[in-house]
């Protein structure tokens, strides 16, 4: 009898692991913090749409709305201008977008001799470093040549309005919300890209031509190149070959669409903004809608108080941005309305034996 012997799958290398990480904190002395990824997030932002209008969408609900102040700071805020043709809204709006870009966002405080405010300038994260001391306080910042290769201009925290993302720990920077959702964004653009390459090639048509006359076969190929692209058809005489086309046909579209549907989903889960918020709604019903949009108010209200507090805190400036619609009086109304509904009831929130 010959011995038999298992496999050793336990040790065959497929369990999923993450790397460890550690927090960029301070160090003895100073240290200095610029992100070196940031011009491949900025990629990523510019060059995939997904993750353009998910970013974007966030400002636009955050700060697009309006806001609202009293007089004397209404006054200075409409005079702000950054680049020379921005208005208070758009510079709190671009700053959003390259808080979640980069990490953090940064813009220069212009002030009269007076010490008011007269302008905000938005900065590239690019050319800032940040400098904190071995507390981890920021003690200042450095404004970097166009080259990056020398410091322009040192600059003290007075002179910078700095707002961070989800920052953690004692970490001398925020976090780009790219980072997370990388993975995912290449996948579902491979996914993309590999239908699109496998649907183009199977609009080729091959021909089969029984021909061992180099020269004639050569011109057959350029007449055939030529006709597919002109749209025409190649007429072959009987008498000099024998010629068969065959398609090449393409794979279920199912097989990548419920793959690429389920990394997009994925993505925004990833990104934090609902996919409905985007305009799309084809596939959601009325209740899954709602829920989208209540779960999202959480999320853009956070960001309104977040940078109603930096303002406050570093400029000064007291100013309350204007809350997007809730829905949340609507859906309380549609569920006390519909009493066969099987959603959320009082009691599925309560502890209890139910009868």
């Amino acid at each position: 009898m010959r011995a038999s012997t298992t496999t050793d799958l336990a040790n065959a290398g497929l369990d999923y692991s993450v790397s460890n990480e550690t927090l960029d904190n301070a160090f003895t002395g100073d240290t200095t913090w610029k992100n070196t990824d940031f011009t491949k997030w900025l990629g990523y932002y510019k060059q995939i749409p997904e993750l353009h209008q998910a970013i974007n969408s966030l400002a636009i609900w955050t700060a697009g709305k309006g806001w609202k102040t009293d007089d004397p700071t209404k006054a200075l805020l409409e005079r702000l201008t950054g680049w020379g043709e921005d208005t208070f809204q758009s510079i709190m709006e671009n700053m959003l977008i390259m808080k979640k870009v980069n990490g953090d966002a940064y813009a220069l405080i212009v002030r009269a001799e007076s010490g008011t405010i007269i302008n905000l300038k938005p900065l590239s994260p690019d050319r800032v470093k940040t400098i904190v001391d071995s507390q981890g306080i920021i003690k200042g910042y450095e404004y970097l040549s166009g080259d990056k290769s020398i410091v322009e201009k040192k600059l003290e925290p007075k002179d910078v309005f700095h707002i961070t993302n989800d920052r953690i720990g004692d970490e001398i920077h925020g976090t780009s919300v790219v980072e997370s959702c990388e993975w995912v964004i290449l996948a579902r653009n491979e996914a993309m890209s590999d239908w699109r390459r496998i649907s183009h090639r199977s609009t080729i048509r091959v021909l089969y031509i029984d021909m061992d006359d180099v020269s004639t076969l050569t011109s057959l190929k350029t007449q055939y190149k030529d006709a597919i692209k002109n749209g025409e058809l190649l007429v072959l005489p009987a008498k000099k070959s024998e010629a068969e086309l065959q398609d090449i046909s393409a794979p279920p579209i199912q097989t990548f669409t419920e793959w690429i549907r389920y990394l997009e989903n994925f993505f925004y889960q990833a990104v934090g903004i609902p996919k409905i918020i985007l305009g799309g709604s084809q596939e959601f019903t009325e209740a899954s809608s709602k829920i989208g949009y209540l779960t999202f108010e959480q999320v853009y209200m956070r960001e309104q108080r977040e940078l109603e507090g930096d303002l406050l805190a570093q400029l000064g400036i007291e100013v309350e941005f204007e809350r997007p619609i809730s829905l949340k009086d609507d859906v309380q109304t549609s569920e006390a309305a519909n009493t066969g509904q099987v959603g959320v009831q009082p009691n599925d929130t309560q502890a209890g034996v139910g009868e």
